[in-house]
């Protein structure tokens, strides 16, 4: 492999592309700061400076210390071939991005998506409108089937004094998320409450005093392999499959659960996806206990979740259906 950093990126990013990967570029560069230990800026201003390997490697107590260019240069091959199968690059670096968080993932979880940060904004709108609403009272989010403790993290974080609380069925994506809530505790103080357990019947003891309950549930029908080969080998199937003939049944469990959880006025956030729009919403209104029920678009405008709040009644009359009109698809 040549040592020009910028020659280096180049050969990379074509044998990337040349497997189909739709970021050959910037996976390269994010490889290449990965095993060098530095920051992808600083990968990104070797190329455009022409600065060999070497370059990169500083002494002391840095990440990637003391390493030669030789050394960095044969492990980025040994992840370049693994990329070039189709590894999920986030496998590769140990980390996943999500909103300001960086989350440790590997085997055995699901990846947290981009498009899931604009299920965690709505869920963090919500929560800070309550803060705002009701000052000194504690405000309490459910998050139900969390996987990397992405979205209950980064409420914790992001909404001073939340009370949250999140749930894992799954022991090995349980692990991750249990090692995300301790990294984020020791470097934040940020507290989630996270507990192992099945999502329809966890978190008894809460029931009808959250404001808040999200969740990226399992959704894929079960005829709905996906594309993207990081996604059909590499994401555990459990987080994928939702069950049932329309891929609802585990979404069917959550949003009964959010029912029971969910204090009067209650927001209900949950994703799905992008041909489910109608569906969801129909599942809504059929569990009973909410109304203004709607679909939501994420950041490409893509309908991607629905919302609904608790109605506002101790009743159990059945949910008003949203205005037609109001709907997105």
């Amino acid at each position: 492999m040549p040592d020009d950093v910028s020659r280096l990126l180049r050969e990379a990013a074509a044998r990337l592309a040349r497997v189909g990967i739709e970021s050959p570029r910037v996976d390269a560069e994010l490889l290449l700061a990965h095993v060098a230990g530095v920051p992808r800026e600083r990968v990104v201003s070797a190329a455009v400076l022409g600065r060999p390997v070497a370059s990169l490697l500083t002494a002391g107590d840095a990440p990637g210390a003391d390493r030669t260019a030789q050394e960095v240069l044969d492990e980025l091959s040994r992840l370049l071939a693994s990329r070039a199968e189709r590894v999920p690059l986030q496998h590769l670096t140990g980390s996943a991005p999500f909103r300001h968080l960086e989350l440790v993932v590997g085997p055995g979880v699901f990846v947290p998506r981009p498009e899931t940060e604009q299920v965690a904004q709505v869920a963090i709108d919500e929560a800070r409108e309550v803060v705002v609403r009701r000052p000194g009272a504690p405000v309490v989010v459910v998050d139900l089937c969390t996987g990397s403790g992405a979205i209950a993290l980064a409420l914790a974080t992001e909404v001073p004094g939340a009370q949250v609380h999140a749930v894992e069925l799954d022991r090995d994506a349980h692990a991750w998320a249990e090692r995300n809530v301790t990294r984020t505790r020791a470097a934040s103080g940020a507290v989630v409450h996270l507990v192992r357990g099945d999502a329809r019947t966890a978190f008894a003891d809460l029931d009808g005093t959250c404001d808040v309950v999200v969740s990226n549930p399992p959704y894929v029908p079960p005829g709905a392999v996906p594309r993207d080969p990081e996604v059909a080998l590499h994401d555990p199937q459990v987080a994928l499959y939702g069950l049932g003939d329309d891929g609802l049944e585990v979404p069917r469990g959550v949003t009964l659960a959010a029912a029971r959880l969910l204090v009067d006025g209650g927001l209900y956030v949950m994703e799905h996806a992008e041909v489910q729009a109608e569906a969801a919403r129909d599942m809504v209104a059929q569990v009973g206990g909410f109304d203004e029920i709607r679909t939501v678009a994420d950041l490409t405008g893509r309908p991607r979740m629905v919302v609904a709040r608790r109605v506002r009644t101790a009743s159990d009359a059945p949910a008003a259906q949203a205005d037609p009109s109001d709907m997105e698809d």
